[in-house]
């Protein structure tokens, strides 16, 4: 499988941190003083929010927040998905599988089923909708076009992710993981086509397109572990859950986890040219750079979507990819691998070929 286009959109609403800090403490009612510490640690600089900031204050209940949220991810999830198929030169016709992941709001119909429409995809497409899987939504919704694709290899798969953190917030819970989490998450989409191995010849790919070849997938999940991440679904709504020691747990896993599948593929960490990671914030990147020895320069990108644009849950890891094959020219050949964790508590590791 080769990743034909990779495209994010964000929401037109950007703030930069101080003013989000601003409008977070005086809906909490928080110690100021307290919430700029905890929001100058995540080092991000600014985000994109689904609405513009004075109009959180109007989100009375869960209902209200869930239309907002339906209405903005199609939107969204649109101008990703037209973006990433004009870039691959992909007509909507010529999709055959639809994978679509989202972890910040629900609706039935799934959105990708009135996404299809709005696009102009096939009234034959495949779709599978995904809800749960958080920020590893973008690495293990790659895997699963893998996965097709393999089977399909003369079709078109295409993923999309959206995520709008902003509209999950609760404005009455003061604590820690609350507050941490509104001065981390952002809001945006992000799509990606993929094409199977004997369609790449036949696509007519732009020669820019650049994207790498997925070689081979593992998804890891550490039994025990839910209390780390996830949601806590009430009549509130969605409020999160986030544990102050899964930092602990990632230091004590990945690396081994890691290093167990590059090996398995005859690889090891220091032959890795690029590494396509989710922002997940500033102490897990670091965790990250520490267990496999990679250098700040090499967590360049992941960095960077950090800090211009939060943690944008499923779409950080595809914005990173993105970014990547923008930036950076490889060799053919060269492994790169793309990682991201999730609720579960889960690793999906994605092994690249450029």
């Amino acid at each position: 499988m080769r990743v034909a286009a990779v495209r994010t959109v964000l929401p037109e609403h950007r703030y930069d941190q101080h003013q989000i800090t601003e409008a977070v403490a005086r809906w909490a009612g928080a110690d100021r003083e307290l919430l700029e510490r905890f929001h100058a640690a995540t080092q991000v600089t600014g985000r994109n929010l689904a609405l513009p900031i004075g109009e959180y204050e109007k989100l009375g209940d869960f209902t209200t927040a869930n239309d907002a949220y339906i209405d903005t991810a199609l939107d969204l999830g649109e101008r990703a998905l037209r973006e990433a198929l004009d870039a691959a030169a992909t007509e909507p016709s010529q999709v055959d599988y639809l994978v679509f992941c989202s972890s910040t709001g629900v609706a039935t119909p799934s959105l990708d089923a009135k996404l299809a429409q709005r696009a102009g995809l096939r009234e034959d497409v495949k779709r599978v909708p995904v809800f749960g899987l958080g920020c590893a939504g973008g690495a293990a919704g790659l895997s699963r076009l893998y996965d097709y694709l393999r089977a399909w290899p003369d079709q078109v798969a295409v993923l999309v992710c959206v995520e709008l953190c902003s509209l999950t917030a609760q404005r009455e819970d003061r604590s820690m993981a609350n507050l941490v989490a509104g001065g981390l998450f952002g809001d945006g989409a992000a799509a990606v086509v993929a094409v199977g191995a004997r369609r790449e010849d036949d696509a007519g790919l732009p020669n820019d397109a650049g994207g790498p070849r997925i070689v081979a997938t593992r998804s890891r999940l550490y039994p025990g572990t839910e209390r780390l991440m996830g949601w806590e679904v009430g009549a509130h709504g969605l409020r999160i859950v986030l544990a102050a020691d899964l930092v602990d747990h990632v230091e004590a896993t990945l690396a081994g986890d890691v290093t167990a599948f590059l090996g398995d593929h005859g690889l090891s960490p220091g032959e890795v040219s690029s590494w396509v990671c989710h922002p997940g914030g500033p102490k897990v990147i670091e965790k990250i750079g520490d267990g496999l020895g990679i250098g700040a320069d090499e967590l360049e990108v992941t960095w960077d979507s950090l800090r211009r644009l939060g943690n944008l849950s499923s779409v950080s890891v595809l914005n990173v990819l993105q970014e990547t094959i923008r930036r950076r020219r490889r060799s053919e050949g060269e492994p790169g691998l793309l990682m991201a964790l999730g609720p579960g508590f889960s690793a999906e590791l994605v092994l690249l070929s450029w």
